[in-house]
């Protein structure tokens, strides 16, 4: 697992209900600044890693920006239910 994929896994664990269900995968990207990152997770926890009108979901993509200064790279997160 890349760092990135390592750091939102880390981040998304203790909120999900089945953590069996949760996969993170970092896809590649056209634009070679942009790192893809696709959070898999049953439905349920899908909706309450985005909450209401996307609050947490634009948390953890705030947190990940600061991440990716690093790198000079912008990451974007995806949020996917099976």
């Amino acid at each position: 697992m890349n760092n990135f994929e390592q750091a939102v896994y880390d981040l998304i664990l203790p909120m999900v209900d089945d953590p069996a269900s949760l996969n993170v995968k970092m896809m590649e990207s056209l634009n070679d600044s942009e790192i893809l990152i696709y959070v898999y997770a049953n439905s349920n926890d899908t909706a309450r890693l985005i909450g209401r009108r996307g609050v947490m979901a634009s948390a953890l993509r705030q947190t990940m920006m600061i991440a990716s200064r690093l790198e000079d790279k912008k990451i974007s997160l995806k949020f996917e239910s099976y």
